[in-house]
């Protein structure tokens, strides 16, 4: 099922994602990690925040198994809505959240690391929306997060294709900050979150009100039509086959209907 591990250390607290073997992002997960943020707001001293997963994978997906348990195009939507809420939150959190990708961020994974305001990845990460090779589209505002950081041209290979890209590649196309070593995105990312730390909170909260500005008032706009949209496509025959397919571990046959 899941949980969100919460650590606090002088300035910075840590949030690691426990569902094990993948860390899938599952609505009691996506909860727990609302949560946590509640904590985080009550504590007036956190300056920084680290995301990261336990096991082999930062997160590599949302929770296909749970989808398949939804009837309606209207669960599918509030779903997505749900999600695309709690990382709405994340963009706009008044400290900083530093993403610490290892392994995998994938799917609904990517679309939570895109939500953080710092991406950090080791050298072996695969980075990607790999949806439409289920026969679905992305639903927590991958749409609409992910040509802000590559460009158009490169969302839309990356989502048309589902094919992942490396972390050095993630790093030409300004989708992360920077590449480390295996074994070395933690203490990277920690090193990185005390430099802001030493910081003023008040001067950190301001910065963190004044970016989001940048953002343009269609964004939310294209993300409503992306939950819309995700729930419609869910109630498609390729989009039943391609999660069985998934599951059954084999290569899909779509009809494209």
């Amino acid at each position: 099922m899941g949980t969100i591990a919460y650590e606090l250390t002088g300035h910075v607290a840590t949030l690691t994602i426990q569902s094990p073997p993948a860390n899938a992002l599952s609505s009691k997960l996506l909860k727990a990690l609302s949560e946590k943020l509640d904590l985080i707001e009550k504590e007036d001293h956190v300056k920084a925040i680290i995301l990261k997963g336990e096991g082999r994978f930062f997160s590599a997906g949302a929770d296909i198994k749970e989808f398949t348990s939804l009837q309606e195009a209207t669960d599918y939507q509030s779903l997505a809505e749900y999600g695309q809420q709690l990382f709405d939150r994340i963009e706009n959190f008044s400290v900083p959240v530093i993403a610490a990708i290892h392994g995998a961020a994938l799917g609904g994974g990517m679309e939570l690391a895109m939500a953080c305001h710092i991406r950090i990845a080791s050298e072996n990460t695969k980075l990607g929306l790999p949806e439409l090779t289920l026969g679905i589209i992305p639903g927590f505002a991958g749409t609409q997060r992910l040509p802000q950081y590559v460009g158009t041209a490169k969302a839309y290979e990356m989502i048309l294709t589902g094919e992942p890209i490396s972390a050095s590649e993630a790093y030409q196309f300004g989708l992360v900050n920077q590449v480390t070593a295996e074994g070395e995105v933690f203490d990277v990312a920690e090193q990185l979150a005390s430099k802001i730390a030493a910081k003023s909170k008040p001067s950190i909260n301001r910065i963190m009100q004044l970016v989001p500005y940048a953002k343009v008032e269609s964004f939310s706009a294209g993300v409503k039509a992306e939950a819309k949209a995700f729930g419609e496509i869910f109630g498609s025959e390729d989009a039943k086959e391609g999660v069985l397919a998934f599951i059954e571990k084999r290569k899909p046959n779509f009809i494209d209907k």
